[in-house]
Parts: C-alpha cells; sequence; structure tokens
C-alpha cells in the first residue's frame, strides 16, 4: 500500500529551517530528505502561498519560516499542501445497489468521517513548536 509522506516530509524541513535561524536553499532542504531540490521547491511552493515559508534569492537568499513556529500548525501544513487523503483505504463501489454494498460503505464512511475528524483536530491544536520543543536549538541532529 503505498503511503503519501509529504505532510512528514514538510514538517521534516520546516523544523530544519526553524533550527538553522538562516535561510537554506532547495539543495540544503534536500539534503535532509535525501531528494531532489525540485521536490522541495514544489513542495514549499504552496507553503509560500499560505504565507508559511518565504524564500530570498540571491547571494544568503533561500527559504526561512514566514511565521513563528508557534503560530504556525500541522492542519496550516496540511491544508497548504493541498489536504493529502489522510487514507489509503476506500470502499467498494462496483455495485451500488447492493444492498450489502450500502451497508458495508455507510458504516466504512462513519468510520472514516470519525477518524478524519480526530486527526484534523489534532492537526489544529500541534504547532511546530510543539513538535520542537524537544530539539529544536539543542545539540546537534539529522
Amino acid at each position: 500500500m503505498k503511503t503519501n509522506n509529504s505532510l512528514s516530509s514538510t514538517l521534516h524541513i520546516l523544523l530544519h529551517m526553524a533550527d538553522a535561524g538562516v535561510p537554506l536553499t532547495s539543495e540544503q532542504l534536500a539534503a535532509f530528505l535525501d531528494t531532489n531540490p525540485v521536490v522541495v521547491r514544489k513542495m514549499l511552493a504552496g507553503l509560500r502561498k499560505h504565507d508559511i515559508v518565504t524564500s530570498e534569492k540571491g547571494h544568503n537568499g533561500g527559504w526561512k519560516l514566514a511565521r513563528a513556529l508557534n503560530t504556525i500548525t500541522l492542519y496550516d501544513v496540511y491544508l497548504a499542501l493541498g489536504s493529502p487523503s489522510l487514507f489509503a483505504i476506500g470502499n467498494r463501489n462496483h455495485a451500488p445497489e447492493c444492498l450489502i454494498e450500502q451497508g458495508v460503505n455507510r458504516t466504512m464512511n462513519g468510520a472514516f468521517t470519525q477518524a478524519y475528524e480526530l486527526i484534523i483536530g489534532q492537526f489544529k491544536q500541534q504547532t511546530l513548536e510543539d513538535i520542537g520543543t524537544e530539539f529544536l536549538n539543542n545539540p546537534p541532529h539529522t
């Protein structure tokens, strides 16, 4: 089953930005994720539109946080990434007239809705500062 790790990856590089305290290039950020700088630029473009990050060109340029860590929630980042699917499972819809399939889908939809609301509620409460308290401004880490 394929998972989408864009939220986790984005949180990872945002916290590296905070830890660095200076603008970081796409190349530097890509090294933290062992990926291509183009992937990082695409990822951060949506965050720039949502005023989570800014970028500066030229010497000493790069990406940096646009707001304080305690004002950026996981939900803000989730929305900026286009609200990726939270679940890798879904309903079967091959026989919509089948009463059994309807019952299964109704039950599954209820569970998905409850789980989604729980996760989104947590995302709205957690900030980047909450995540980073244990390691930001402490000894080096990778």
